[in-house]
C-alpha cells in the first residue's frame, strides 16, 4: 500500500519524479566513484576532486572513474532520450533504437571510421550520427512503403540490423587489426573509456537533448499523427526529419563510445511515461535522468558482482530489457501479438 501511495504521489506531481531521477543520477555517480576494487571513502574524493590529495586516489579518479562515469551518464541521457523521440515519431512502443537497427548503423560507421581514419577520434561521434540517422531514415521509409504497422517496423528493424551487423563483421574481417577492441564495441561496454572519446561525445548528446527540447511542442502534435499536424498548419515532414536527426545525433554519439548497448532507449521511457505521461517537455528529460542513472547502476553492478573479473555491462542490460520486450510484446489478453 505504501508502495502504491507513492506511485500515485509521483504520478500526480510530475516534477518531483524529475528530482528523484536527479538524486538517483547522483547518487550511483558517487558510487560509482567510491566504489570498485580500490574503494575511495567520500572524503577522500572531495580532496581528491578539489585537488588537495594526490597519489592513487587521484590517478584512479581522473583517469579511470571519472570519464567512465561521466560517460555512462550521457551514454545513458541520450540513448533513452532518443529511444524516446524514435517511440513518439513512430507512434510505436516497440521502437527502440536498437531494436530498428538504429544502434547497428551508428557502429557500422563507428567501424568504418576507425577502419579507414584510425587518427580521426574527433570524427567517430559524427560518423555514428550519420550512420544511426541513415538507418532511422531506411527502416521508416521501408516501413512506410510496406505498410507501417507496429510489427511491421520491428520486423523492418531486425531485418536492418541483421543486414548492418553483417557488414560490421566484414568491416572487422577486412580490418583486423584497426579494428582490435571491436568486440567488445559489439557487446557495449564503458571498460576503458577516456575523456578523449566521451568529451566530444557529450558535446553532440547535450546538443541533441537541446534541440529535442526546442522541438518538444512539436514531437507532440507530430505523435497524434500526420492528418492532425497538417491541420493544425505544421510541416510535419520537416519536423520529423529534425526530431529523428536530433534522435540520430544522441544515440550515435552514445554508440560512439559505449559501444552497442541495447534496450535502454527502449525500457527507460516506457517507465517515465507511466509518471510524467507523453509530453515531451517532461518525458524528454525524465528519460535522460533516469537512463543516465540506469546506466550507471548498471555499470557499477558489473564491476562489483563478480569482481575482480569485470562483465561487460551491455550484457547485463540485455538479461533485463530482453524479458522487458518479450512483455511488451505479449501484452495484449492471450497474450496475442498486437499491430
Amino acid at each position: 500500500m505504501k508502495c502504491l501511495r507513492i506511485f500515485s504521489t509521483l504520478r500526480s506531481k510530475p516534477q518531483a519524479f524529475l528530482v528523484l531521477g536527479a538524486l538517483f543520477c547522483l547518487a550511483a555517480g558517487l558510487a560509482g566513484l567510491c566504489v570498485g576494487p580500490s574503494s575511495i571513502p567520500l572524503s577522500e574524493l572531495w580532496r581528491a576532486l578539489t585537488g588537495q590529495s594526490g597519489g592513487t586516489a587521484f590517478a584512479i579518479l581522473v583517469h579511470v572513474r571519472l570519464p567512465r562515469v561521466l560517460g555512462a551518464l550521457a551514454a545513458g541521457a541520450g540513448l533513452a532520450s532518443g529511444g524516446a523521440i524514435i517511440q513518439s515519431v513512430f507512434a510505436n512502443p516497440l521502437a527502440g533504437p536498437n531494436i530498428i537497427g538504429v544502434n547497428s548503423g551508428a557502429g557500422l560507421a563507428v567501424a568504418l571510421c576507425c577502419a579507414l581514419f584510425p587518427a580521426g577520434f574527433w570524427a567517430v561521434p559524427a560518423a555514428a550520427f550519420a550512420g544511426a540517422l541513415l538507418s532511422v531514415l531506411g527502416v521508416f521509409l521501408i516501413a512506410k512503403k510496406c505498410g507501417a504497422s507496429r510489427m511491421t517496423m520491428v520486423l523492418t528493424g531486425v531485418a536492418a540490423s541483421s543486414i548492418l551487423g553483417a557488414c560490421t563483421d566484414a568491416v572487422m574481417a577486412l580490418f583486423p587489426d584497426a579494428l582490435a577492441g571491436m568486440a567488445g564495441f559489439r557487446v557495449g561496454g564503458l571498460a576503458g573509456v577516456s575523456f578523449r572519446q566521451v568529451l566530444p561525445a557529450c558535446l553532440y548528446i547535450l546538443a541533441g537533448f537541446i534541440l529535442a527540447m526546442l522541438f518538444s511542442n512539436e514531437l507532440d502534435v507530430l505523435s497524434l499523427g500526420d492528418d492532425v499536424a497538417q491541420s493544425l498548419g505544421m510541416r510535419a515532414s520537416f519536423v520529423r526529419l529534425a526530431v529523428l536527426m536530433t534522435a540520430a545525433l544522441m544515440v550515435g554519439a552514445s554508440v560512439s563510445f559505449a559501444g552497442l548497448l541495447g534496450f535502454v532507449g527502449l525500457l527507460v521511457p516506457h517507465i517515465c511515461r507511466l509518471f510524467v505521461g507523453g509530453e515531451s517537455r517532461l518525458l524528454l528529460p525524465a528519460s535522460a535522468l533516469f537512463g543516465g542513472a540506469l546506466l550507471l547502476f548498471c555499470d557499477l553492478l558489473s564491476r562489483v558482482l563478480f569482481a575482480p573479473y569485470e562483465l561487460p555491462v551491455g550484457i547485463l542490460l540485455s538479461l533485463l530489457g530482453g524479458p522487458f520486450f518479450l512483455w511488451l510484446l505479449l501484452r495484449r489478453k492471450g497474450g496475442h501479438l498486437h499491430d
